[in-house]
């Protein structure tokens, strides 16, 4: 009944590790996710500690290709040392994979405050011109999330920009992609995106934490799997005592 405990643990264990490799590749695909998508909207949303998450989500996923190489090595030689060390490596994960979770919900709670405190100051900015970062960063987000300015495309009627064109139109990028004829003209509204992007930008914003948040839960559900199995390959293997030798009929002298 030992030997079968012991030999399913392993199993399961090394399992689990060749599981924490796929699991350092995805981790570290998320924290790249977010700061890439973070440099899109980061005219929206410049608080730079929102990529903490992210940056400690990178680390976990550069640590558990570490972890697993020590799991694997420890399983299968059985070493009551380096399975011990494993088991307080993954519990040190453990831990900052909790942190990464409560750090992503402040930070998502913080969204939509400061997008609706920073995102008119990014649309004064727009000049229009594709050298100038804020203006770079409106055309794409109105493409990418298919919105026009803050609540709507009537919004860009309080802009310097609008003002300085004289042409009483929105920029091209407000325009419908099927509609190649459409100018932005606000005569002809029915051409233009329906929808503000103030919403849209909180909404992507809060989804990408959300990404993190929920790489951080079910790893760290993973690791606490391993850390059982850890547990009971470790107990299975302690040194038999007198009375366990007693009891199996052991001499000993």
């Amino acid at each position: 009944m030992g030997a079968c405990g012991i030999t399913s643990s392993k199993t399961a264990l090394v399992f689990l590790n060749l599981i924490f490799w796929a699991a350092a590749g995805v981790l570290c695909y998320a924290g790249a996710y977010v700061f890439i998508t973070y440099d899109d909207y980061d005219h929206f949303f410049e608080d730079v500690y929102t990529l903490i998450p992210a940056a400690v989500i990178i680390g976990v996923g550069a640590l558990l290709f570490i972890i697993g190489l020590i799991g694997c090595y420890s399983t299968v030689r059985e070493s009551p040392c380096g399975l011990a060390s494993f088991v307080f490596i993954l519990l040190l994960v453990f831990m900052i994979e909790v942190a990464v979770v409560v750090l992503g919900y402040i930070y998502r709670a913080k969204v939509e405050e400061r997008v609706n405190s920073s995102i008119q100051g990014v649309y004064d900015e727009y000049n229009g011109t594709n050298s100038d970062a804020a203006s770079r960063a409106i055309d794409y987000v109105q493409r990418q999330l298919k919105c026009c300015g803050i609540h709507n495309y009537s919004d860009w009627t309080h802009t310097p920009w609008f003002e300085g064109s004289k042409n009483n139109s929105a920029p091209i990028s407000c325009c419908r992609p099927d509609l190649e004829t459409c100018t932005g003209s606000l005569t002809r509204t029915e051409d233009l995106f329906q929808e503000g992007c103030e919403a849209l930008v909180v909404k992507k914003l809060k989804e990408i934490m959300m990404y993190v948040i929920l790489a951080a839960v079910t790893f760290a559900t993973i690791q606490m799997l391993g850390i059982l199995c850890a547990c009971a390959v470790l107990c299975q293997r302690r040194p038999a005592s007198k009375y366990d030798r007693l009891i199996t009929g052991e001499t000993y002298g």
